[in-house]
């Protein structure tokens, strides 16, 4: 089985913010500014429509019967199209089993307005049977399948009044959680060109997204005790091995936890 762990980080879209307001003239920050103002006259609070996200991070998981791997797609110059582009042919090409925290809420919506902004074509994402008879009982896009297991909406009994936050559940579990940078800073760190903090904080959620996942499987039976001890010891030693800053101060907060 393959499994790819995922997660977005996104922005305002300022371009779509400024045709949709007449704001013709103001600089980023004032044009998210406003746009957040116009949301909180609507809604009372300052969460944009999904449709006025911007894409600039997507990091995964990847774990195969051969490897476990962590990263980021593309790079620091990379444009959301070519990100967005890059996520949806890997499913194409490998089918990969996908796994979120609240992917059906948020990310794989915004993944869906953006893709249809960037003209990608992804057709086995949205197999439903027609021609693969496989995916007509286990597809990407029903709730109920497990061909994208979002463990947010699956954990809370599909229940909204039961849903808690990845960074909650980071913490009841003993893990590293946030590590001082939450999705309220990444539209501060975009403006202030730190692209690449803002990659490496999407890095750390999608690690604790990935230890929960194991910790559900041990739960459900599809690992036991010592295939869950193995598993934790496999992605301990790819952080231990990696020169990334990040994935070191990851590992160092999670053993410091026990």
């Amino acid at each position: 089985m393959t499994r790819l762990v995922f997660d977005i980080e996104t922005v305002p879209d300022v371009e779509l913010g400024r045709r949709l307001h007449n704001l013709e003239g103001l600089s980023d920050a004032q044009v998210a500014k406003a746009m957040f103002a116009v949301r909180r006259q609507e809604s009372g609070g300052d969460f944009l429509p999904l449709e006025q996200h911007k894409v600039v991070a997507i990091s995964c998981v990847l774990r195969t019967h051969e490897q476990l791997k962590v990263w980021s797609l593309g790079d620091l110059a990379s444009s959301e199209a070519e990100l967005i582009t890059r996520f949806f042919e890997g499913v194409d090409k490998y089918t990969p089993d996908l796994v979120s925290w609240n992917g059906s809420g948020f990310d794989m919506p915004v993944l869906h307005y953006r893709a249809l902004k960037a003209g990608v074509s992804a057709p086995r994402y949205w197999e439903t049977g027609e021609e693969d008879s496989s995916f007509r009982y286990n597809n990407y896009l029903s709730r109920y399948h497990w061909r994208h297991l979002d463990l947010m909406d699956v954990l809370s009994s599909f229940q909204g009044r039961a849903r808690a936050s990845l960074s909650d559940m980071a913490t009841l579990l003993g893990l590293p959680g946030k590590l001082g940078f939450s999705g309220a800073q990444v539209w501060d760190a975009v403006l202030e060109g730190k692209l690449a903090a803002v990659r490496d904080y999407c890095e750390t959620d999608v690690l604790n997204t990935y230890l929960i996942l194991l910790r559900f499987e041990l739960f459900r039976g599809r690992l036991d005790a010592g295939g869950y001890a193995e598993e934790l010891e496999r992605l301990r030693a790819l952080l231990r091995a990696s020169s990334a800053p990040h994935h070191r101060q990851f590992l160092q907060a999670w053993e410091a936890l026990g």
